[in-house]
């Protein structure tokens, strides 16, 4: 117990995206991911030591009968978000906004934590935190 079964895994998120050259983009320009390769409408990005695969909209497969991708359709509800722990929230939310990360709120010191939230161009949510 404690191991997922068949050694050797990693976990990759998958967002799906309306546009995957302009996610791409934000992605690498304003987060500073790698982008490990791209094909057809998809694309691997490595940020953080974690993998996000950014795929189109996409129908039910055999594999997944009754699921469709879809971006999110409603930027006020969220269901998944990524959180970004920094040193200087301060600094990083500088930077981003120069880089043209557009954020809800500038960073609102909350006591315990500093932290701050923007989207991507498809309204997933990010938080910068900092402890």
């Amino acid at each position: 117990m404690g191991r997922f079964p068949g050694g050797g895994s990693a976990i990759t998120t998958i967002l799906v995206v309306g546009d995957v050259e302009t996610s791409v983009r934000w992605y690498r320009d304003i987060l500073g991911a790698d982008v490990t390769r791209t094909y057809g409408s998809s694309a691997v990005l490595e940020f953080l030591g974690t993998w996000l695969l950014l795929v189109t909209s996409g129908d039910p497969t055999p594999d997944k009968p009754d699921v469709s991708f879809v971006p999110p359709e409603d930027r006020r509800r969220v269901s998944h978000s990524f959180t970004i722990r920094v040193e200087d929230c301060d600094a990083a939310y500088r930077e981003l906004v120069d880089r043209g990360a557009e954020f809800l709120t500038p960073p609102l010191d909350r006591g315990e934590e500093i932290r701050c939230f923007f989207r991507d161009p498809d309204g997933h949510l990010f938080e910068i935190s900092q402890v």
